[in-house]
């Protein structure tokens, strides 16, 4: 009996011995880390808006009268002038009609001159009364019908003119051509679904984007001024990125915002116009505005110093005995690498910045002076 009692003495004496200093060490020890108190300051956030990139004037080039394409005068993508010829439609059917429209109207000119003839020389059997008064009126009438045939002759020559122009297709404006769909020797008509090309004028271009109406309300209150146009001149530069992240060399400006906001998405649309004399940018680019805000009184905090769990962003505060617990954050935008905070933290909290892997609520720390580097994120 005593050598079994021995043998589960020392047991008990190795299974202490073992478990005592890693359970005295776990308890003892604790993790330094940098902690920092949380401020509230102003602070510049920076969003990027998606966007379609549109010329300052865009058109469809359609034919306005009926027939062959004879000549195309210029290239695709070719930059043209306003009014320089496009296309040429074969005329001979048009010049055709203006010559019998002028023919009709020769026509109802000389019967416009018979008929007034005619006026005259009943005008003074009537005072003498040879002939009745009937006579006068019925020939009046006629020379009314034909002084409007005449009228009308001249309409219709004048739209046959009009359409022997109509076959000279010139640009409207100034710009760039687009595709060309249609090759000489087409029949061309009003009724073609697609159009001939298309004329962009890229001189300048313009950018859309949407704003929410919180976002809207946020860029009114940070610019100076009595109404929209006074507070859009006054407005900071925007910045166009484009596919790959190449940032579009020249700044732009705000300078339309939409008459009412969406009913289906809530966001109102406003338009950047940016210069673009080196034709770099084209119609169709699509890319993303950089617009900056001033958000006043806010909390910000390093990204670094957050742990996102299903999508839900934490920091872990430091509570009393030095132990630190998972706090759940609202983040209302970015500044850099910053996070700004609209919920969960308060002016005067403390906040671990550094080392956050691994950490557990309850777990407790020693708090270390953060570096003046990281303390200036929270400060900026």
């Amino acid at each position: 009996m005593k050598t079994i009692t021995s043998i589960f003495t020392i047991l008990a004496a190795a299974l202490l011995a073992a478990c005592s200093p890693a359970e005295q060490a776990s308890t003892n020890d604790a993790i330094s880390l940098p902690v920092a108190t949380v401020t509230t300051s102003n602070a510049e956030t920076v969003n990027e808006y998606p966007t379609a990139i549109e010329g300052s004037a865009e058109v469809e080039i359609r034919p306005q009268v009926s027939g062959i394409l004879e000549k195309i005068f210029i290239d695709e993508g070719a930059y043209v002038s306003a009014g320089q010829p496009l296309f040429k439609i074969n005329d001979r059917v048009y010049k055709e009609q203006y010559n019998n429209a002028g023919a009709e109207l020769l026509a109802a000119k000389a019967a416009a001159a018979n008929a007034q003839l005619e006026v005259n020389k009943l005008q003074p059997l009537v005072q003498n009364k040879v002939v009745s008064e009937l006579q006068l009126q019925t020939a009046q009438s006629n020379y009314t019908l034909a002084a409007a045939k005449v009228k009308q002759a001249q309409a219709l020559l004048a739209d046959a003119q009009i359409n022997i122009g109509y076959t000279l297709i010139k640009a409207p404006a100034a710009g760039y051509i687009g595709l060309l769909n249609k090759k000489a020797g087409s029949l061309v008509s009003l009724s073609d679904a697609k159009e001939l090309t298309t004329l962009a004028n890229i001189k300048e271009v313009r950018a859309y984007f949407s704003l929410s109406e919180q976002e809207f309300a946020g860029l009114k209150n940070d610019l100076p001024g009595n109404s929209i146009g006074e507070k859009l001149k006054n407005a900071r530069p925007v910045s166009l990125i484009l596919a790959g992240n190449d940032i579009y060399p020249e700044p732009g400006r705000m300078d339309m915002v939409n008459g009412g906001f969406d009913k289906n998405s809530g966001a109102i649309t406003i338009r950047a116009s940016f210069p673009n004399h080196h034709g770099l940018l084209r119609s169709g680019n699509t890319g993303r505005i950089k617009l900056s805000f001033i958000q006043n009184d806010v909390i910000a905090i390093p990204q670094a110093a957050t742990t996102t769990i299903q999508d839900k962003i934490f920091v872990f505060a430091l509570g009393d005995s030095s132990k630190v617990h998972k706090q759940l954050i609202t983040v209302a935008g970015r500044s850099g690498d910053s996070f700004l905070i609209s919920d969960g933290l308060k002016s005067g909290d403390r906040i671990v910045l550094e080392g956050i892997e691994g950490l557990q609520d309850g777990t407790k720390i020693q708090p270390a002076e953060a570096k003046p580097n990281k303390v200036a994120l929270l400060n900026k």
